[in-house]
């Protein structure tokens, strides 16, 4: 497909053409995750999730939904080509929460930019980190305060997080806390798909199991999961049960920019 650039800006609400530097990539990937939620509604509602590139745009940038990782990834990562970055996919294991090992559920992308790599994510649902270079130790704060930093050890390349959990989706705690670990290697598209699939379909995991949605804010971040909604702006966290799916439906359109109808509010058999 020929990717439609002003339209993808447009929908970031990116005013300009970003620089092909490590400032223009920062600016896509803030401004991207300010304005696309990320969330998996669909695999509650029985849809699947393609990732193509196609798919993804037609749902992401012209239906105004969001998405998850191998969604969001995919979209940012075409974004940042048209642009005339260089750069690949990277397959992670997310560790918040895990036991032994996790499996390869989560993508990212590794940005070349005069000679130097940097890991850019616009597809995180746990938190938002900026892009960071690849360089054991480097270290980068987030909006909301939170400080990453990325080491190397037995697991690989490992992203930890140190920062209030409000701006989290609720997962880890207090402290320094491993987000999740990858290594350099080359990815077809068929361990994406391969990966996404199970991601998708998998019994009683997170993304079958639960709806969740989340977005970055300027200086925070929210989280609905489930009926359990968590919001974290300027110090401030604010929690809520909604117990009412007039409510749910109204804080998907308002806080997160996601207009379902009273069917599928319904269908994702939260009430």
């Amino acid at each position: 497909m020929s990717f439609d650039l002003d339209a993808y800006l447009a929908r970031i609400k990116l005013p300009a053409r970003p620089t092909l530097d490590e400032h223009g990539l920062a600016a896509v990937q803030r401004a991207h995750r300010l304005h696309i939620p990320f969330e998996n509604l669909d695999i509650r509602l029985g849809r699947g999730i393609r990732i193509d590139s196609e798919s993804v745009f037609a749902k992401l940038v012209t239906a105004k939904r969001g998405g998850y990782c191998f969604e969001q990834n995919r979209l940012f990562l075409d974004a940042l080509t048209e642009l005339g970055f260089t750069a690949r996919t990277l397959l992670a294991r997310v560790l918040l929460g895990a036991t032994g090992t996790p499996g390869l559920t989560h993508m990212l992308l590794l940005v070349t930019i005069d000679g130097q790599e940097w890991i850019a994510d616009a597809g995180f649902g746990g938190s938002y980190a900026p892009p960071m270079p690849l360089v054991a130790g480097a270290e980068a704060t987030a909006p909301d305060g939170a400080l990453f930093r990325l080491i190397e050890d037995e697991r690989g390349w490992v992203l930890i997080r140190n920062g209030p959990i409000g701006a989290t989706d609720g997962r880890g705690g207090s402290g320094a806390v491993d987000q999740y670990s990858f290594l350099l290697t080359e990815v077809a598209q068929a361990d994406l798909d391969m990966s996404n699939h199970w991601t998708a379909t998998a019994p009683g995991t997170r993304f079958v199991d639960m709806a969740i949605v989340s977005i970055a804010l300027p200086t925070g971040y929210a989280a609905l999961n489930d009926r359990k909604y968590g919001r974290h702006a300027g110090g401030v966290d604010t929690m809520a049960q909604i117990d009412d799916p007039r409510v749910y439906r109204l804080r998907l359109s308002m806080m997160f920019g996601i207009d379902l109808s009273a069917e599928d509010v319904a269908a994702l058999g939260l009430f």
